[in-house]
C-alpha cells in the first residue's frame, strides 16, 4: 500500500495538463456518468478501461458492453469495450471511442454558402492488465486516434497507465490512473497539440450493512493551478444502491463541472446526474442522465453481457 500511495504522488506533481482530442474524456459508459465520472477505483465493468486499465483484472469471463450518448446540439457518441483472459498471460482488452458531431454549413471567406461538411473523431485502445502482489493489479493501454474535419484531418496515439488496490475485507478498493500520454503523428494546420492528459485517484468503498456502494475521484491532478487548494477542487462523488438483486439506482456529482456550467446567478443541477441499472436474464441495461444546468441534459445508454 505505502508503494501505491508514493507512485501515486510522485507521477501526479512531476505531469502537467493538456489539450486536445477531447472526446476522449467524455463519459460514454452511462453507469460511468451516473457516478459522474469517479470511475477510477471501479472494479467488474468493461468501460473500467477508459478509466483506470488495471481494473480490467477484477473483470469476469468475457464481458461486452456497448453504450451509447446522446449529446447536445445533435452530437452523438459511442462507445464499445471488451476484454479476455489468457492464462498465465493475463487479461487483454479493447475498447473503442467514436463521436459524431453532425453537419456542417460551409463558407467561404465572403460568407457565401458552399456547402456542407462533416466532423468525427475516434479512438481505438488495447490493454493489458496483470498482478503486481496479492491484490495489487497494473494496467496500460496503448490507443490510435484519428480526428476528421471536412478533407483535413489528424492522427495520435497514447498511452494510459493504471494501478489497483483492492483491500477485500473492508470492501475498499483504490485506483490511481495516468490517461492519454502521448502526442499527435500528424495535425491539421502544421502545429501539434497537446493531448488531454488527466491524472487521477480515487477509491470505492462497499457498505458492510447496507447494499450502498461509493465512488469518490480527484481529478486533473496534473494540470497547472494557482495554489495547492485548487488542485484538489476537480472532485467527483457518486453512490450506488442496489434496491434488488436485478435493479440498481446511482447518483452522482461533479464539482468542477458545477463551477464550470454555472452562469451567472443560474446553476440549476449543473454537475449532478443520475441513472439506473436494470438486470434482465444474462443481460444488464445502463441509463444515465447528466445535467448541464442551462445548456442542456445528456442521455446514456449502455447494454452490457458477459460470455
Amino acid at each position: 500500500m505505502f508503494r501505491f500511495l508514493s507512485l501515486v504522488l510522485l507521477v501526479s506533481v512531476s505531469l502537467s495538463a493538456q489539450t486536445t482530442y477531447n472526446f476522449l474524456t467524455v463519459d460514454n459508459s452511462p453507469r460511468a456518468a451516473a457516478l459522474a465520472g469517479g470511475f477510477v477505483a471501479a472494479t467488474e465493468d468493461a468501460n473500467v478501461i477508459f478509466y483506470n486499465p488495471a481494473g480490467i483484472n477484477t473483470l469476469k469471463a468475457n464481458p461486452i458492453s456497448f453504450s451509447f450518448l446522446k449529446h447536445l446540439e445533435g452530437i452523438n457518441s459511442l462507445s464499445f469495450a471488451t476484454s479476455h483472459n489468457f492464462n498465465k498471460i493475463g487479461r487483454l482488452s479493447a475498447g473503442i471511442q467514436y463521436i459524431n458531431y453532425g453537419s456542417f454549413v460551409a463558407a467561404d471567406k465572403y460568407g457565401n454558402k458552399t456547402g456542407t461538411f462533416n466532423a468525427a473523431e475516434f479512438a481505438l485502445s488495447v490493454g493489458y492488465g496483470n498482478m503486481i502482489d496479492k491484490n495489487f493489479y497494473y494496467g496500460a493501454n496503448v490507443r490510435f486516434i484519428y480526428s476528421g474535419i471536412e478533407n483535413y484531418s489528424s492522427t495520435g496515439i497514447s498511452a494510459d497507465l493504471g494501478l489497483l488496490y483492492l483491500i477485500p475485507n473492508a470492501k475498499w478498493s483504490f485506483g490511481f490512473s495516468v490517461l492519454n500520454i502521448g502526442k499527435q503523428i500528424s495535425n491539421y494546420n502544421g502545429i501539434d497539440e497537446n493531448l488531454p492528459m488527466d491524472v487521477r485517484v480515487g477509491a470505492t468503498k462497499e457498505l458492510a450493512h447496507l447494499p450502498l456502494k461509493f465512488y469518490f475521484s480527484l481529478n486533473h491532478l496534473a494540470d497547472s493551478y494557482d495554489n495547492i487548494k485548487d488542485r484538489f477542487s476537480s472532485w467527483t462523488v457518486g453512490g450506488e444502491l442496489k434496491l434488488s438483486r436485478s435493479f440498481w439506482l446511482r447518483l452522482g456529482y461533479d464539482n468542477a463541472k458545477r463551477d464550470n456550467l454555472s452562469l451567472g446567478l443560474s446553476s440549476g443541477i449543473a454537475g449532478f446526474s443520475a441513472g439506473f441499472g436494470l438486470e434482465i436474464k444474462d443481460y444488464l441495461l445502463d441509463y444515465s442522465f447528466s445535467s448541464f444546468g442551462p445548456i442542456g441534459n445528456l442521455h446514456r445508454f449502455g447494454l452490457s453481457a458477459s460470455f
